[in-house]
């Protein structure tokens, strides 16, 4: 019965609520079904002819873009490779406040006002229209089909964003309550939280979650620590998103809830980039998304080498992102990944480029990951002290103790 509940609710409910939103997400997420299996040249084929229409078109319609292309006498519709880029300058978040208006469509329909929530700086307010959206939520779903859950499935949601939580209105809610969606805020975790996020875990028994992965984290170590359970819960996969994921953090989530995590990453301004499918691939949705990796001085990084990820939405005809820079790095896989995909992958994600720690050599370490060394180094420091105790208190008895 629950299989079918989650079937009328993926083919009929939210199709007919995309539709009457106006909405393409359903027919783009069957094409993405479709394109994945395409060899890498074949997306690499659709990936530049998409770029170039996209380029034409927002050089025709876009006042910033139409400008800066004669500025730089750039023709779009003689693009032939993803090095052509190259000639037009990184789109950082300085130059969008600059130029909000003037990066608006002349063409562009409905607009949704949308702003980071500002963690590193300033917060950046941007706009984006149905074409967007559509491409975001399709690239999202495909990925959760990839691990054998649908949208109808019940689902623990621990999230944060104000824009989410701020907008759960009675039709929305019941558009949740439909889809068997639930939401946890992802910023009220007090240990009392926690308890009760958990009892309501077991009881909804939910085939995924989904969140911060240090909010999922967070969570297992709680039920961790108070000998609580979960991992006979039927759970089929937590997505970890928001955050970089870390090795500590994915085994512990793995370990207490009994399932498997799949990384994801993206972000409200550059959209939904790459997602891990169940072989470990991280995969790049590069039917609609143009990722470059550069070095600080704004070159292709070579292979095995990190670089910030600067990406390119073709979604984004509305209001453009080309270009942009994310502030992450990353490295790039070089294998095909085994699942037969032929979509490019990611092999690590490694988070802003202002969270790292250059050490001397030269090498970039994450500021989060020296916590969990310390962490580690304590927790082995305390277990050698409780060790040594023991041992000492095996070999002297109390009366050899002098008074």
């Amino acid at each position: 019965m629950a299989e079918l509940y989650t079937r009328f609710a993926s083919s009929v409910l939210f199709s007919l609520h995309e539709r009457l939103k106006g909405h393409r997400s359903v027919a783009l997420r069957r094409e993405l079904e479709r394109t994945q299996w395409y060899p890498r040249e074949k997306i690499e084929q659709l990936q530049l002819q998409r770029l170039r229409e996209f380029l034409v078109k927002i050089g025709a319609t876009v006042p910033y873009y139409r400008d800066l292309f004669a500025q730089l006498r750039f023709d779009p519709a003689r693009v032939t490779s993803i090095r052509d880029l190259a000639v037009l300058p990184l789109l950082d978040k300085t130059t969008i406040r600059a130029n909000t208006e003037r990066l608006v469509s002349e063409r562009a329909g409905k607009l949704t006002r949308y702003n980071t929530g500002g963690s590193s700086g300033e917060p950046l307010v941007f706009y984006m229209g149905r074409g967007r959206v559509d491409h975001d939520v399709a690239a999202k779903w495909r990925a959760t089909r990839w691990w054998g859950v649908d949208i109808g499935d019940v689902e623990a949601v621990f999230w944060g964003s104000p824009v989410e939580l701020g907008k759960q209105d009675r039709i929305k809610a019941l558009r949740d309550r439909l889809l068997r969606s639930h939401l946890l805020p992802a910023f009220q975790m007090s240990e009392s939280q926690m308890d009760a996020y958990l009892d309501q875990i077991e009881r909804l028994r939910p085939a995924m979650l989904f969140g911060y992965a240090s909010a999922l984290a967070l969570l297992a170590s709680y039920a961790e620590r108070s000998g609580r359970d979960m991992s006979n819960l039927g759970i089929k996969v937590a997505f970890a998103t928001g955050e970089t994921l870390f090795p500590q953090q994915r085994q512990q989530i793995q370990t207490m809830f009994g399932t498997r995590v799949a990384n994801g990453y993206g972000s409200r301004d550059a959209g939904f980039i790459a997602h891990e499918c169940p072989q470990g691939g991280l995969h790049i949705s590069s039917e609609h998304i143009v990722v470059e990796l550069l070095d600080d001085d704004g070159q292709p990084v070579r292979p095995g080498e990190q670089g910030e990820i600067v990406t390119t939405h073709l979604g984004t005809e509305d209001f453009p992102f080309v270009r942009y820079r994310t502030g992450d790095r990353a490295v790039a896989g070089e294998a095909p990944c085994p699942c037969g995909r032929g979509l490019p992958v990611l092999r690590e994600v490694l988070g802003r480029s202002t969270d790292f720690v250059v050490t001397p050599s030269g090498n970039r370490m994450h500021a989060l990951a020296l916590i969990y060394e310390i962490v580690a180094a304590a927790v082995a420091l305390r277990k050698t002290r409780r060790h040594c105790r023991t041992a000492l208190a095996a070999e002297v008895s109390p009366a050899d103790v002098p008074n």
